[in-house]
């Protein structure tokens, strides 16, 4: 446990493979008395009323029914990343706790990896990489290049926040974009000429 003066927040665990992202935990302590999940159920009834945040980290702590009720001065949960499946947000509210995430945080990495991978799986990159560099390649097959990328159809199911910044950088490759959605988005459809698709069926996909 850190500084007692500072609010204290409960964090699933400051190491291993439960514990907090490492730089996060240095820019947290600098502002706040971390409390681990551990500490806390060793001496609940000290460490309870200190705590005024739950800072959820890959879905962990899990806040439960039992866990509010015993933290009586909990202000707010902050979960790292874009889901709340795994919060109960009816339950927080009733307990009047606050609830934050970082809906757009990974959103253009995760759409630069996407890229990447699709780049690397059409231009077969990583094949040709293992056949450049293997002591026993003595000649490097045309169909090894892989198939163009640039206006080939793109199909994107689901085009929430990653899906969009997806379909920006394919924009790059003159792709054509045909998305499913729940619900169609005209405005973007006109900005990135886009095409709707209302159903899709198995043989669509591959």
């Amino acid at each position: 446990m850190g500084d007692q003066d500072l609010p204290g927040v409960l964090v699933s665990d400051l190491e291993g493979p439960h514990g907090i992202c490492e730089d996060h935990a240095e820019d947290l302590k600098r502002h706040f008395n971390l409390i681990t999940m551990q500490d806390f159920l060793e001496n609940k009834a000290q460490l309870g009323p200190q705590i005024q945040a739950v800072y959820i980290w890959c879905g962990r702590p899990a806040v439960s029914q039992e866990l509010l009720h015993s933290l009586p001065s909990l202000k707010i949960v902050a979960s790292a990343g874009a889901g709340l499946d795994h919060l109960d947000l009816g339950l927080m509210a009733s307990f009047g706790v606050k609830v934050a995430n970082t809906p757009h945080a990974v959103s253009s990495p995760t759409a630069d990896l996407g890229m990447a991978l699709l780049l690397a799986a059409a231009r077969r990159v990583v094949e040709g990489h293992q056949l450049a560099v293997s002591p026993h390649t003595e000649t490097f097959p045309t169909d090894y290049m892989g198939q163009q990328v640039t206006g080939a159809t793109l199909g994107i199911i689901g085009m929430g926040s990653i899906g969009y910044k997806i379909a920006q950088r394919a924009r790059a490759f003159e792709m054509k974009i045909v998305y499913h959605n729940r619900k169609r988005s005209v405005t973007r459809e006109h900005c990135l000429t886009w095409a709707y698709r209302g159903g899709i069926s198995s043989t669509q996909v591959c």
